[in-house]
């Protein structure tokens, strides 16, 4: 039975068997031929170039940012300074180190980009920055960034995947490792990955408020220093030029990468995308640790044959050889149908804000795992009230005094996060006698130049509501229509590179 190979032009040869001892038995030999051809392609050998590539960017890009949280002192202020940390549903046991723990969790995790970077203990490495990075995400809803998710996808991914067999310090320790080809589905599962992080971005686009320019507008407002097309941030056909560019983008830029005519042409808009991006919101690793995700939408081969073109052997081809079988794994099935639970659960929770009503980036209801990037421009005041029945005593209560900056532009306009507060304030604040206290908040938000109305329902004493995923009825629905026409501002930046990032 012939095998298809992935050649160094993305496309599938069939491959007789030279000796079919060589190819490890399947479980699931009597498996249906459709299945067989599945499995085939999926562990079908590819060459390891690009996967060695990912590897070396993935390091290098996170050594990079675990440098710039020390430098920019945002370990402190993020995780031991804190008086409360908001918690995701169901991760309320995960708490940060004691004393310099944090430190000391950082470092070792930049010790362990290191190692990725030259693949060093690399089994070892991965999953355990992973499991390290993981945490540090957990440990405050307030820090969500989508990309910084990304990072615990991609890290989870690595995990499971051979990336040290070649041009890594473990294939010059242990040759025995070394290997020229990797299965098939580490590719295609980084592609997958950046494919539904590109996809989900434009499907969010297409919404009441991106279709008319916001918040672009007023992003672009504040940005009119930006080299060369600055100047032309404050005129409307440039409004629109790029917010329905970005939409567009998002949603063809993976077949366009897909189909090797147009592939050359997409990646070189993408990469200008993300340098633009960069440029004018400054989101840390995110353009270029995308740039390097991107990069995999190409033949396999395309690092080697860059160094091959780079170095002097444009006389001296490379030599052919026979590429080598599949080698089918002994639980194939398994493994298949791990593959394909991973790629299921990826492509349906960005869906799950359909299950809430209201809008997604009113409510914040399935908002987060989503994807839904750069999509509003929310201005939100919230006040709270603590209520002693006992007493007979009601008294207004400043969040500055629990909370830092961030953690309360980030809180007050997101429902969740409101009750989490107000659960923390009845647990904390004193009272005269056994009934709990009440805890109601007065909030105030704004969407994309909208005039302010009310967030939530400021008669529910938010300190008896359960936390839960179904929807919450005591959040009032968006009633405020966006405006003609908003005008410019002389408003607050987007956060700059020394600043904490604060965009999802």
């Amino acid at each position: 039975m012939s095998s298809k190979v992935e050649t160094s032009r993305g496309r599938s040869v069939n491959v007789p068997p030279r000796d079919p001892s060589s190819v490890a038995q399947d479980d699931g030999r009597n498996a249906p031929p459709l299945l067989k051809r599945i499995a085939r392609a999926t562990f079908a050998p590819v060459d390891i170039a690009a996967l060695v590539f990912f590897r070396i960017a993935f390091g290098a890009l996170l050594t990079w940012e675990v440098c710039r949280y020390f430098a920019y002192g945002w370990i402190g202020r993020q995780w031991i300074e804190p008086q409360f940390l908001f918690k995701y549903y169901g991760f309320s046991w995960v708490h940060p180190w004691p004393g310099n723990g944090m430190y000391i969790h950082w470092g070792v995790m930049g010790v362990l980009a290191v190692f990725i970077t030259a693949g060093f203990l690399y089994r070892f490495a991965v999953p355990l920055f992973f499991l390290l990075f993981t945490y540090s995400f957990l440990l405050d809803q307030a820090l969500y960034l989508n990309h910084l998710y990304l990072v615990c996808l991609l890290a989870f991914l690595l995990s499971f995947m051979p990336a040290n067999r070649a041009f890594s310090i473990d294939a010059w320790l242990w040759p025995r490792i070394r290997s020229q080809t990797a299965p098939a589905w580490t590719i295609w599962m980084l592609r997958l990955q950046m494919g539904i992080v590109y996809f989900y971005g434009g499907v969010a686009k297409i919404s009441p408020d991106w279709l008319r320019g916001e918040p672009m507008r007023t992003w672009m407002a504040r940005r009119t220093d930006f080299p060369v097309i600055g100047q032309f941030f404050r005129e409307e056909w440039a409004v629109y030029l790029i917010s329905y560019g970005g939409l567009l983008l998002d949603l063809l830029i993976v077949p366009f990468l897909l189909w090797r005519r147009t592939r050359a042409a997409a990646f070189i808009v993408a990469i200008l995308f993300h340098v633009m991006n960069a440029r004018m919101f400054q989101i840390g690793i995110f353009p270029w640790l995308g740039i390097a995700a991107t990069a995999m939408f190409f033949p396999p081969d395309w690092p080697r044959r860059i160094l091959h073109w780079l170095g002097d052997n444009k006389k001296r081809k490379p030599k052919k050889t026979a590429p080598p079988l599949p080698m089918m794994p002994r639980f194939s099935g398994i493994a298949l149908a791990l593959l394909a639970l991973y790629a299921a659960v990826q492509l349906l929770v960005p869906l799950r804000h359909l299950l809430y009503p209201g809008r997604a980036d009113w409510t914040y209801e399935g908002h987060r795992f989503s994807w839904r990037m750069k999509l509003h421009d929310r201005d939100a005041r919230a006040k709270f009230y603590a209520s002693d029945v006992d007493a007979w005593r009601t008294w207004e209560v400043k969040p500055r005094d629990f909370l830092r900056k961030l953690q309360i532009s980030k809180m007050a306009a997101r429902p969740d996060m409101i009750l989490q507060f107000a659960h923390h304030l009845s647990e904390k604040l004193p009272r005269t006698g056994p009934n709990p206290l009440r805890v109601q908040a007065e909030v105030f938000s704004s969407l994309n130049g909208r005039k302010s109305q009310l967030l939530i329902d400021p008669n529910v004493n938010l300190a008896a509501e359960p936390r839960t995923l179904a929807h919450t009825p005591w959040i009032l629905p968006l009633t405020e229509p966006l405006p003609k026409s908003r005008p410019t501002r002389k408003s607050k930046p987007t956060p700059s590179d020394t600043d904490e990032a604060s965009a999802d």
